[in-house]
Formats: C-alpha cells, sequence, structure tokens
C-alpha cells in the first residue's frame, strides 16, 4: 500500500528513505530492497528517490552504513563501569540485543565482507576493524599484553561472535543470557591460549 505524501525539508526525506531501507532490510537481504517499495512506503515517486542518491548501489550503501554505525554505537563499551569484564559484559549484551532487534539486517553487515560492491565491503571491514580494536585497546585491563598474537586471535574470536549470532538468529539453541556468557568467557580464554602458545620464542 501506498502511503499518502507528504511535504518534507530535503533533509528530512532523504532521513525517511534511509530509515525505510534500514526498516526493510530488517525483514530481508539488502539486495531485496527496492527503489520501488521504497517509494512506495514513502508516498513517493521512484525518480524521487533518485534526486537523493545517485543510484540503487548509492541507497544500499547508504542503508548498511546506517546499520553498521547502529551497531557501533549500541555496542559502545561503557567506560563507567570499573570491573573490565562487566564491561565486556555489558558490550555483548547490547551486540545480543542489536541482533534480536535487526535479524537480516546484522546478517546484512557482517555479511557484507563478501559483496561485489567495493564500498560496502569496505563499510563491513571498517565495522569489523573499529570492533576489534576496541577490544585491543582494552587489552590490559583483562591482564592481556597487547601483540601481533594477541591482535589475530581477538579478530578470530570476534569472527567466531559473528558466526553464532548468525547461526543463533535462525536457531536460538541457547537463551541470550547463555549466549553472552560464552562470548564473555571465550574472550580470555583464547587470549589465555594464544599467550601461552606464543610466549617462547619458536627460534
Amino acid at each position: 500500500m501506498t502511503a499518502p505524501r507528504t511535504r518534507m525539508s530535503p533533509a528530512a526525506r532523504r532521513r525517511q528513505l534511509v530509515d525505510l531501507g534500514v526498516q526493510m532490510a530488517r525483514e530481508m537481504p539488502l539486495e531485496s530492497v527496492t527503489m520501488e517499495a521504497v517509494a512506495d512506503a514513502a508516498g513517493v515517486s521512484k525518480g524521487l528517490i533518485f534526486h537523493y542518491f545517485e543510484s540503487k548501489a548509492d541507497f544500499h550503501l547508504c542503508v548498511i552504513s546506517e546499520q553498521a554505525q547502529e551497531m557501533l554505537d549500541r555496542t559502545e563499551p561503557q567506560e563507567d563501569l570499573a570491573d573490565p569484564l562487566a564491561m565486556l559484559r555489558a558490550s555483548m549484551v547490547a551486540y545480543v540485543d542489536y541482533v534480536a532487534d535487526n535479524g537480516r539486517g546484522f546478517v546484512g553487515v557482517i555479511r557484507g565482507a563478501g559483496s561485489a560492491d567495493e564500498a560496502i565491503r569496505n563499510v563491513a571491514d571498517r565495522t569489523r576493524a573499529a570492533m576489534t580494536e576496541r577490544i585491543l585497546s582494552r587489552a590490559s585491563l583483562l591482564g592481556i599484553e597487547r601483540t601481533p598474537a594477541i591482535a589475530l586471535g581477538v579478530a578470530g574470536w570476534i569472527a567466531f561472535v559473528e558466526e553464532l549470532l548468525v547461526s543463533w538468529i535462525d536457531d536460538p539453541v541457547v537463551t541470550r543470557d547463555q549466549l553472552v556468557d560464552v562470548f564473555v568467557a571465550a574472550l580470555p580464554a583464547l587470549a589465555g591460549v594464544v599467550g601461552l602458545v606464543t610466549a617462547e620464542d619458536p627460534a
């Protein structure tokens, strides 16, 4: 059903279109979000959308960038928490809740690294790099020395978290709190193993 057309400022109209794209991408793969569907939902012509976005690919890039930024904003570490594990847990709770709220939108962000569109791949890569750096910059709070080997381990932990979340969306065989417990326990355990096996110089 086409929404009634209303007058908006250019900034408000662009905001509306992106918000509609984000909403639709929660229910379907990003590539399935069509300009026709967005135009109908906004109550505007398809041609008007291209007044704000250069192409469908440009619109999709704006949508996935919005999703990625929301994910980073919602999972920002709570610096007022003195206990580093409590800080990690709070971020993981926020992460799981974001996934529960966004479903396919979350998958779109993290699977963007496999996109044929270089700009979308870059969004996925930057988002993953930002989340990895958050952990590494606070490694000392967890009693972990930041080394290249630890950086490799943290990147692996991020991938582990992403894969479990993707599976959990479709088949939540554990509760939200149990999933958070797994993530929180896995990071220091993995870092400990990496530190142990790399402690001695193989040379």
